[in-house]
C-alpha cells in the first residue's frame, strides 16, 4: 500500500470536538449578525490591511474584529482533522473511498461556485465566496463519512 499523508486516528475525536461546535458558532455568528464584544477587537498585524490592493495597505497593524477570523481558524482546523485523519483500518479500499470523496467534493463545489457566477450578484456574492472557502472540506467530510457508513452497514468492511 502507497504511503498517505494521514494523521493519527486519535486526531478525528479531536477533530469533531472542534469543528462541529465552532461550525455552529460560525453559522450563528453569520446568521444573527450580533456585535461583536469590545474584547474581541483589537489591533493584529496583517498583509493586506484593507481596502483595495492597490490603495497600500500592506503590512501594516490593524484594529479589526476578531470573531470571525477566530471562528474560521478553528472551523478550518477541526474540518482537517477529521478529514485528514486515518481510519481505525486503513486499507486500500479506505484510500479509494478518500480519493473519490475528495474528487466529488471539489466537483461538487465548483459547480455550486458557478451556479453563483452566474445567479447571485452584490453583497451577497461576497457571503457566497465566504462560504465557498469550506464547502470542499465540509462535501468531503459529508462524503466520505456517508460511504463509511453506507459500506460498515452493509459489512463491506468487517474482518
Amino acid at each position: 500500500m502507497k504511503k498517505s499523508f494521514l494523521l493519527p486516528h486519535r486526531y478525528k475525536l479531536i477533530g469533531w470536538f472542534v469543528f462541529i461546535p465552532f461550525s455552529v458558532l460560525g453559522l450563528y455568528v453569520t446568521l444573527i449578525n450580533e456585535i461583536t464584544p469590545k474584547w474581541l477587537k483589537f489591533t493584529f498585524f496583517a498583509i493586506a490591511g484593507g481596502g483595495t490592493p492597490l490603495a497600500g495597505d500592506w503590512f501594516s497593524l490593524v484594529k479589526t474584529d476578531m470573531a470571525n477570523t477566530i471562528i474560521a481558524t478553528f472551523v478550518i482546523i477541526g474540518g482537517l482533522l477529521v478529514a485528514f485523519s486515518r481510519e481505525k483500518t486503513e486499507d486500500e479500499y479506505i484510500a479509494e473511498l478518500r480519493l473519490s470523496s475528495f474528487q466529488w467534493a471539489v466537483f461538487i463545489n465548483y459547480l455550486l461556485l458557478l451556479l453563483c457566477f452566474i445567479f447571485v450578484f452584490s453583497d451577497a456574492f461576497w457571503v457566497v465566496m465566504v462560504y465557498n472557502m469550506f464547502t470542499t472540506l465540509l462535501i468531503f467530510i459529508v462524503r466520505f463519512n456517508y460511504l463509511l457508513f453506507i459500506n460498515r452497514k452493509s459489512g463491506r468492511n468487517e474482518k
